[in-house]
């Protein structure tokens, strides 16, 4: 409980000092934001998010905030993420669809679209259906790289849940580069219990963290776009 108590503390620390670094754009809409975060600041707290949480691995906010690009190729980048996110929300209402910076973040709980049953790893037919509507629209976003994150609750052995993590999160990249998705495209982590969203104490808190999140990144074609567009 300390050790995760401590690396909240690191995050929030983190965030802290990149919203206060934005201050002056704190109403602008995420587009530019995006441009008004420079790489230099992204690219530090991120490490300092990712070396933080789940053991020096990047989370899907780490990867998030440390593949900013910043000025007017962020502004750019953020444009095409606001679209794409506005189709996720659109074709998948149950998802938690977050725009961070230059980035998504998705997560899909047992209550919103992507699920499994207990000690399955499996996918599905519910969880296809909104698998089907996600390769659509990383199809019509082909630029952009996806982190696919595997999480449990505290219920069972440790070492059980971090094999049952890495497991469903493999059967959910599977299933995306199964269905005509480049696999180059994906980067799959599993972390097991150990980075609680809610509380585990109570049904509802251990049900949020039987979750599934995908971090969505400019990849570097979009990147040399950017670039290239605002030059």
């Amino acid at each position: 409980m300390k050790k995760i108590a401590n690396k909240s503390l690191v995050v929030v620390m983190a965030l802290s000092l990149l919203f206060y670094s934005c201050d002056a754009v704190k109403n602008a809409n995420n587009t530019q934001k995006g441009g008004a975060i420079g790489a230099t600041g992204g690219a530090v707290i991120g490490g300092v998010i990712g070396n933080n949480v789940g053991d020096g691995d990047n989370t899907a906010l780490g990867a998030i905030i440390g593949g900013v690009v910043g000025g007017a190729a962020g502004a750019y980048i953020g444009n095409r993420m606001d679209k794409q996110a506005k189709e996720i929300e659109q074709e998948i209402p149950g998802a938690e669809v977050t725009r961070v910076g230059e980035g998504i973040s998705v997560t899909f709980d047992e209550n919103s679209g992507v699920y499994f049953a207990t000690n399955k790893a499996n996918i599905n037919a519910k969880s296809q259906e909104t698998l089907d509507k996600l390769v659509g629209i990383f199809k019509e976003y082909p630029n952009t790289n996806v982190l696919v994150e595997g999480h449990t609750d505290n219920t069972g052995a440790d070492s059980y849940n971090m094999t049952l993590s890495k497991e469903r999160a493999q059967s959910v990249t599977s299933y995306l580069t199964g269905h005509g998705l480049a696999s180059g495209r994906f980067t799959t982590k599993w972390y097991g219990e150990t980075q609680p969203k809610y509380d585990n104490s109570t049904a509802e808190g251990r049900a949020k963290n039987r979750r599934v999140e995908l971090a969505i990144v400019a990849n570097e074609e979009m990147k040399e776009e950017a670039a290239q567009q605002t030059n």
